[in-house]
């Protein structure tokens, strides 16, 4: 299966891609599955620390494969 991640990055925004919701970090993100189906992908990071969660997003891209270009702020 061919996926590729589909996010935009605001370099001003270190958080971006992250939310805090009740004192735990989230993460969320979209990813494009073959090029037909789009996984929108929200899920819990298990941790209060926001430089924890920073480094835990930065491994999830990571693993994920290369961005997909898009629109908007870079």
């Amino acid at each position: 299966m061919q996926r590729q991640l589909s996010i935009r990055i605001d370099a001003e925004n270190l958080d971006h891609h992250l939310w805090n919701n009740y004192g735990v970090w989230w993460i969320h993100y979209t990813v494009h599955e073959n090029g037909l189906r789009v996984r929108r992908v929200r899920c819990s990071l298990g941790t209060r620390d926001r430089a924890e969660a920073r480094r835990m997003r930065d491994a999830i891209f990571a693993t994920l494969g290369p961005r997909q270009p898009s629109g908007g702020r870079a």
